[in-house]
């Protein structure tokens, strides 16, 4: 079964779960609070519909990973929805913080609403997740819901401590490549890994398959950030869909830039003179790649691409389920520049 066909049933059902969570809301006097999390969620409003929702790609994983371990992927619904609240949550606080004003092509919810409605936002759906994978109780022994909702609550940490890396390293100018480790590792990787954990263990994978799953989430995420860096300054935004406006000009401390100020050279110079004009992307970029920044970024993105692989094997995924898993990682890591 390609990943097309098992996305065809697996997607209905997660946005069927999403929907009963997110339901806790829709009360009479709360129901325009509801209506602002529908809206947030590609449900409702203009522009509604898969585009609006996104890839729903973190509670794929989960149920993939568990229907790899010969388990029912029923068993780890409620596991998906709280990942995905959770994804979800972290968005809508990063287009506040990031005073973001469209979001997969609609204007952000503090936009629509206003900033003290979108913070309360993006607690709802925090909250949502928490009641979400305490649903578990009536599936799996509680001992393993506690388990399944430690992974969760120390993932959410995971992604506070990576926020306030990435944020904070907005105003620091001497940074390492150690440094971008450690805030991607929280901000983009931890989540990814949780979904692995998550569905392995609900799928009764013994500890050294969820060991391996646990590993495989992880080398995915810091693998598709590489890459996604990589994309962000040499990629084609009308092939990749990012924004047009290059990391180069925001400014953005991604691994490709943090490699050219540690060379300390022309680009290093420039950087260090201020904003970069759009103007100037194409030959700042240039420049950076013949300083090696783009040759060493793939490398990485292929050495991380590579520990994934080796994890999946190690976890030996079973069935149909399996191979969409392997589907779904060259699709997210072999992305056009």
């Amino acid at each position: 079964m390609s990943l097309k066909e098992a996305s065809a049933y697996l997607l209905p059902a997660i946005e069927t779960e999403l929907q009963r969570q997110i339901a806790r809301l829709d009360e009479p006097r709360t129901r325009p609070f509801h209506e602002m999390l529908t809206y947030h969620m590609g449900w409702t409003g203009e522009g509604a519909g898969p585009e609006a929702r996104g890839k729903r790609i973190r509670p794929l994983l989960v149920l993939l990973t568990c229907a790899a371990c010969d388990s029912d992927w029923r068993a780890s619904l409620p596991a998906a929805a709280a990942i995905e609240l959770v994804h979800n949550f972290s968005l809508v606080h990063d287009d506040i913080q990031d005073n973001s004003e469209k979001r997969r092509g609609r204007e952000t919810v503090w936009v629509k609403w206003g900033k003290p409605q979108g913070i309360n936002v993006g607690d709802a759906l925090f909250v949502l997740s928490t009641q979400a994978i305490l649903d578990l109780v009536p599936i799996h022994p509680v001992e393993i819901v506690i388990r399944a909702a430690g992974i969760l609550h120390n993932t959410c940490l995971d992604l506070t401590r990576g926020q306030y890396l990435d944020m904070s390293y907005e105003t620091r100018s001497v940074l390492t490549t150690d440094d971008y480790w450690s805030m991607v590792g929280g901000k983009t990787a931890a989540l990814l890994a949780s979904c692995c954990a998550l569905g392995s263990l609900l799928g009764d994978g013994d500890e050294s398959t969820q060991k391996a799953y646990l590993d495989f989430g992880h080398y995915l995420g810091l693998a598709f950030q590489v890459q996604d860096d990589l994309l962000g300054i040499w990629g084609d935004s009308a092939v990749t869909g990012k924004s047009s406006e290059s990391d180069l000009v925001s400014r953005k401390k991604s691994l490709p830039v943090l490699y050219g100020l540690g060379k300390n050279g022309p680009f290093a110079k420039r950087w260090s003179e201020g904003p970069v004009s759009p103007k100037e992307v194409s030959d700042l970029a240039e420049q950076l790649a013949s300083e090696g920044a783009r040759l060493y970024t793939q490398e990485t993105s292929d050495q991380m691409s590579d520990l994934a692989l080796q994890s999946l094997r190690m976890a030996d995924p079973k069935g149909q389920a399996g191979d969409a898993l392997f589907e779904l990682i060259n699709k997210l890591l072999i992305r056009e520049a």
